[in-house]
């Protein structure tokens, strides 16, 4: 699932009439970097949500054929959040763990490997693999802590910054209700508490692209370099 409901608040006035992840970098929308490197990782059925000038995004990417897959669109009429969005999209996502992508950032991670930490979650087990990277300048307190056992912990030091990439199983989100709104981190706070989320820290690159500048810079750094 790439998340693509956001207002994108932060980066106006470029996402007044176009939804943040069709914003280009290096020639082509972030959202397509992404579409890009799932599918080179095997990745052939994919769910996209939208609120924000959504039709911009189905009219742009259409059905998934142009990219080798199969998209499957989940309309909000108003953003639900992170959870929230996961939780109205699980009748498209099915009953098997599955991946999330933040449709904002740009980052070269494995997604053969974390569709492999997927497969590891269970409905009575670790219900969240989380990506992790070293804290930001804009976000220097970081998010969670990672034990060298792989365990995600709320509390205690060093902390390192969620990069907006997951596997997730659904029963993390079966308790919610349909069509609320609902914030990803108090989920996964109540989830590390039971021990049951992992994660890895991903040390290549990795760019939350919240600003107009920092759109800006990614896009001179790709226009003069392969990125992957």
């Amino acid at each position: 699932m790439i998340l693509a409901a956001g207002r994108g608040e932060r980066m106006r006035p470029l996402t007044d009439h176009t939804p943040k992840p069709l914003l280009e970098a290096g020639g082509k929308p972030l959202i397509v970097w992404h579409i890009e490197r799932l599918h080179a990782a095997g990745f052939r059925e994919l769910v996209i949500n939208h609120a924000h000038l959504g039709h911009r995004l189905e009219g742009a990417l259409g059905d998934g054929a142009a990219f080798g897959v199969r998209i499957a669109w989940s309309p909000e009429a108003s953003a639900l959040e992170t959870a929230g969005g996961i939780r109205h999209a699980l009748p498209l996502l099915g009953d098997a763990p599955f991946v999330v992508v933040n449709g904002d950032v740009f980052c070269d991670a494995d997604f053969a490997a974390l569709r492999v930490a997927a497969a590891d979650l269970r409905a009575d087990g670790a219900l969240a693999h989380l990506l992790l990277v070293d804290n930001p300048a804009h976000h220097p307190e970081g998010d969670f802590r990672l034990d060298p056992d792989g365990l995600v912990h709320a509390d205690g030091q060093p902390r390192l910054t969620f990069s907006g990439l997951g596997a997730y199983h659904p029963a993390l989100f079966t308790g919610l209700a349909d069509d609320t709104p609902a914030k990803l981190a108090p989920l996964l706070r109540a989830a590390m508490a039971a021990h049951k989320v992992t994660g890895r820290r991903h040390g290549g690159r990795w760019i939350d692209v919240g600003t107009p500048q920092r759109l800006a810079e990614l896009d001179r750094e790709l226009q003069h370099e392969r990125p992957y």
